[in-house]
């Protein structure tokens, strides 16, 4: 395709997005003014799903079908990573010893480790009552893990942390998530009382399903630097 081509590709894709752009905006209630129609219509349909956490509503509930597109964006980008940063022929393994860390730093990730992880976890469960939710705990919990790295160097990391394993579980999580949405489009699980554990109905589900994808999307993505960084050389080194 010429210069000129994808030129004019892009001014009709920019002013057909321009044009969404200017009615959606055109929409939207007058700057500074009290009415807020947005935010009273998902707070009335938070507390209605008995969901607490009325971002957690929006993002599981109302807007699932986003959240879905997000999730398939952080499957492509780490997909991509580890199309892109794969071995070349001209590469081989080091074999590395346990790296040298500081004592000081080590003791701290050690202690902070299974908290980091605790916290991600409960990030996960209660993300439908209290801010958080699953994005945020799936991070969470990669970094814990992470943690390792900081304690013990890479070889424990790679010992601890079967990629395969985190392999599976994205690419599982990701097709459950997809499948409890066509399942049922509409919040369709008993939605308990507001302010409990087991509420909100299938916001939970749905919240732990994506921390877990998220968090081993980020554990596929960073060992694919990791190794590129640490474990690989070239053969004529």
């Amino acid at each position: 395709m010429s210069r000129r081509s994808r030129t004019v590709v892009f001014a009709a894709g920019a002013a057909v997005l321009a044009a969404f752009f200017a009615l959606a905006v055109a929409g939207l209630p007058p700057f500074g003014n009290t009415d807020h129609p947005y935010r009273d219509l998902a707070v009335a349909a938070s507390l209605r799903q008995s969901t607490a956490n009325v971002v957690s509503s929006l993002t599981f509930d109302l807007r699932g079908f986003d959240t879905l597109g997000e999730e398939m964006i952080l499957l492509g980008s780490v997909v991509g990573a580890v199309a892109l940063l794969r071995p070349r022929p001209d590469e081989k393994e080091q074999n590395r010893s346990r790296t040298e860390t500081n004592q000081s730093v080590a003791l701290i990730a050690y202690v902070f480790l299974p908290l980091t992880l605790l916290l991600g976890f409960d990030l996960l469960v209660h993300g439908h009552l209290t801010p958080g939710g699953g994005f945020q705990g799936g991070v969470v919990l990669a970094t814990g893990l992470h943690l390792l790295y900081l304690s013990g160097g890479y070889d424990a990391l790679r010992r601890l942390r079967p990629l395969a394993w985190y392999e599976w579980v994205e690419g599982f999580t990701t097709a459950a998530f997809a499948a409890a949405g066509l399942i049922g489009v509409r919040n369709f699980l008993p939605r308990g009382v507001v302010q409990q554990l087991f509420s909100a109905g299938t916001v939970p589900i749905l919240n732990i399903l994506v921390g877990f994808a998220v968090g081993a999307g980020a554990v596929v993505l960073l060992a694919q630097f990791l190794t590129q960084a640490i474990a690989l050389e070239d053969k004529d080194d």
